[in-house]
């Protein structure tokens, strides 16, 4: 997971402005106690940070890997 992975993940899972306030407020105990920004800014994996997220708001598995879902093709001809 990228960095740009991550915010896109986090908007499209919470919204733009809910997620930001997640990243920025909610405080992850298995990233050492930190938050989402600032467990990024301090080098953690996006992808673990991402986890962390997952697991303290108790996010279903298919919220977990959406990042991993290829986008839908267009088909209208």
């Amino acid at each position: 997971m990228k960095h740009s992975e991550f915010w896109q993940v986090l908007e499209a899972t919470f919204g733009a402005g809910y997620g930001r306030s997640v990243a920025e407020d909610l405080v992850l105990a298995s990233v050492g106690g930190r938050t989402a920004a600032r467990a990024l800014a301090d080098g953690v994996p996006p992808r673990t940070v991402w986890d962390a997220v997952c697991d303290e708001m108790e996010l279903d598995d298919a919220t977990r890997w959406r990042h991993r879902r290829e986008p839908r093709k267009d088909r209208s001809a």
